[in-house]
């Protein structure tokens, strides 16, 4: 029989949700919302789908290797240089060329708990050490990830805002971490839902790139910007360590609609307003609705809320909005998430959480 190593062995694999499909056939029931994957609930912008829709003929060909359109429209975006971006297929494949290219087996990883499940995944599978940091007050405990800190150290994993609980690490706080850390450990600061973060106290962390600092910085296409069907992520590093990653990336790792739907979309700012006009709306409608429930939750800076609940039901819970056609994530016995819709989605929600709680 196959011999496969114990550290891939161990690795416990991520569990999409299923599909609205699948579980409409399952339960029997119809017209279901999906608020599970912190997608966005407005779509693509039109500038994208048309976009794809002219490139549709072109799907005989390879994509651009190395994103060229793509990037030099980023790059002047973020005022950066070409040299300093890599794509991905999702900021997810971005997070594995980072541990396949810095770690070595036994290197440690050090990284928040509850927060992105793929970190440890990805560092495990490189044959690293998971070093796991309970969250402090919901939000990463920056502090004591700094305290552990060691010679193996060569990676650390920050999710600013946090998932699953939408808390961020303020300027400060991130300032104070950053001058703990020494070189040769690459911070790795997801930032997948920055576009969404309303805090005035939120940390810029392009100014670690500028400063020379061995920082990469996550972004996705899959959020805001509606796109998460096509995979499409972004990493900001400096140069050298760009180079480094792409020597293991993948040649055509995105594909070619991706890249025309990225590049459309980024110049659609009134889009991106409206999508983030909506979130706030919809956040705040949340607020009112679980406080008037006397329902515990996480104030968020991202486009989902993290919900607390004193019984411990949270599966209970979750089955029962299932056959409402309301599709949550539990994250716990205690905790849900909830993805925030549009005013419809967000209403049927509260009322379908009213009606199980109502029955409990």
């Amino acid at each position: 029989m196959l011999k496969v190593p114990e550290h891939i062995k161990t690795i416990k694999p991520y569990v999409p949700g299923k599909p609205v499909e699948e579980l409409e056939r399952e339960l029997g029931i119809t017209g279901s919302i999906k608020l599970a994957s912190n997608e966005n609930p407005l779509g693509p912008s039109p500038l994208a789908l048309k976009a794809v829709s002219e490139e549709a003929g072109g799907l005989n060909r390879y994509p651009d290797g190395s994103c060229h359109n793509l990037k030099s429209a980023l790059s002047q975006k973020l005022g950066l240089s070409p040299d300093k971006l890599i794509f991905g297929n999702g900021s997810n494949e971005i997070i594995e060329l980072a541990a396949r290219t810095f770690l070595e087996p036994g290197d440690e990883a050090i990284m928040a708990q509850p927060s992105f499940v793929v970190y440890p995944t990805v560092t495990q599978a490189a044959g690293g050490k998971n070093i796991i940091v309970p969250l402090k007050g919901y939000r990463h405990d920056l502090e004591k990830m700094a305290s552990l800190i060691t010679d193996k150290t060569k990676m650390i994993f920050i999710a600013n805002p946090n998932n699953p609980t939408g808390t961020i690490n303020t300027r400060e706080e991130t300032g104070g971490f950053m001058g703990r850390v020494p070189e040769g450990v690459l911070v790795v600061m997801d930032e997948a839902y920055f576009e969404y973060v309303a805090s005035r106290d939120y940390p810029d962390s392009l100014k670690y790139l500028s400063l020379g600092r061995s920082v990469l910085i996550l972004r996705t296409f899959s959020k805001i910007y509606g796109l998460a069907g096509l995979r499409i992520g972004y990493g900001i590093a400096g140069a050298e360590i760009i180079s480094e990653m792409n020597k293991v990336r993948q040649p055509f790792n995105v594909n070619s609609l991706a890249q025309k739907a990225a590049l459309a979309a980024l110049e659609d700012n009134a889009h991106i307003r409206k999508a983030k006009g909506i979130n706030e709306e919809g956040k705040e409608y949340l607020y009112s609705e679980l406080k008037a429930l006397g329902i515990s939750f996480i104030p968020t800076e991202a486009n989902f809320i993290y919900i607390i609940l004193k019984e411990g039901n949270a599966g209970l819970i979750y089955g029962e909005l299932l056959r409402k056609g309301v599709i949550i994530r539990p994250m716990g016995k205690s905790e849900l998430r909830v993805t925030i819709g549009l005013p419809e989605e967000n209403k049927r929600f509260v009322e379908a959480l009213k009606a199980v709680m109502r029955n409990l």
